[in-house]
């Protein structure tokens, strides 16, 4: 779900599936320590508060906004320090999104409490693609269904590649209850630090903002589009040490609801 681009540091060692691989399967003894791992950029200055370099700082454009639904992260370890992973836009754009880490033997236990908590009714962001679990599989009108009840639908999304998307899903034994809601949307992607499998595969941010649209959260979906769209390009421009000295038209939107003061009162998009 996610994208699979620079990564600045070595897998935690508190992940308890580094440990397994700490030793060596035949005979049982240590593996040597492996080098530290720095990607592309891994020297490069960054600000403080939204991790670009910064040439081109994104905390200009950063805008808070309100939803109806709300966005809960199930993240791989391995993204937390990557500059471009794209999940930690909806946490700026949208205050009440929750993030939890992602472990096979350990569950998080906030979330574990979030889940029982009848406040809300998850749906598990996921392809239809599978025969096992199609009695699981709903549509947009039953998050419809949630609002009027009077519940908060929550989209919990498996926030790492989709190899590691695909490994949470079969391995947390408490998403196994919960519904299943495919995106299905004819939008490509427009991330432009990696190059995906295949141009319908949108990064986690991108799905985010399509199931806030599909809905009926149209202003947030658009500031998360916005903000994504400014990020993607300071990060591109960076990436050529290319400083961006006119804002795009995504970008002045974004500084137009600054200037506003509140996203979710004025729509710039009209």
């Amino acid at each position: 779900m996610r994208d699979d681009a620079d990564t600045m540091m070595a897998r935690p060692a508190r992940d308890p599936e580094v440990t397994a691989d700490a030793q060596d399967p035949a005979t049982g003894h240590p593996r040597p320590p492996r080098r530290e791992f720095r990607a592309r950029g891994s020297f490069v200055e960054r600000c403080d508060g939204c991790r670009l370099p910064v040439l081109n700082c994104l905390c200009p454009y950063r805008v808070s906004t309100t939803s109806e639904a709300q966005v809960w992260l199930l993240t791989h370890p391995l993204e937390h320090n990557k500059p471009t992973n794209t999940g930690r836009l909806i946490a700026d754009v949208l205050p009440e999104t929750q993030v939890f880490d992602w472990h096979r033997t350990a569950p998080d236990a906030g979330l574990l409490a979030l889940l029982a908590d009848r406040r809300y009714v998850p749906f598990v962001i996921f392809p239809d693609d599978q025969p096992d679990y199609q009695h699981r599989v709903v549509d947009e009108r039953a998050v419809a269904g949630v609002k009027q009840d009077g519940f908060i639908p929550v989209f919990i999304l498996l926030d790492g590649t989709w190899r590691q998307a695909r490994r949470i899903f079969r391995k947390s034994p408490y998403l196994d209850g919960l519904p299943v809601l495919p995106l299905h949307t004819d939008r490509l992607t427009r991330y432009r630090l990696r190059k995906p499998a295949s141009a319908s595969h949108l990064c986690t941010a991108e799905v985010a903002a399509e199931l806030l649209r599909k809905t009926g959260d149209a202003v947030a979906a658009d500031v998360l589009d916005d903000y994504f769209d400014a990020f993607n390009e300071s990060y591109a421009a960076s990436r050529f040490y290319h400083k961006i000295d006119k804002p795009s038209a995504p970008m002045q939107r974004l500084l137009d609801r600054r200037m506003a003061g509140s996203a979710h009162l004025v729509n710039p998009r009209g």
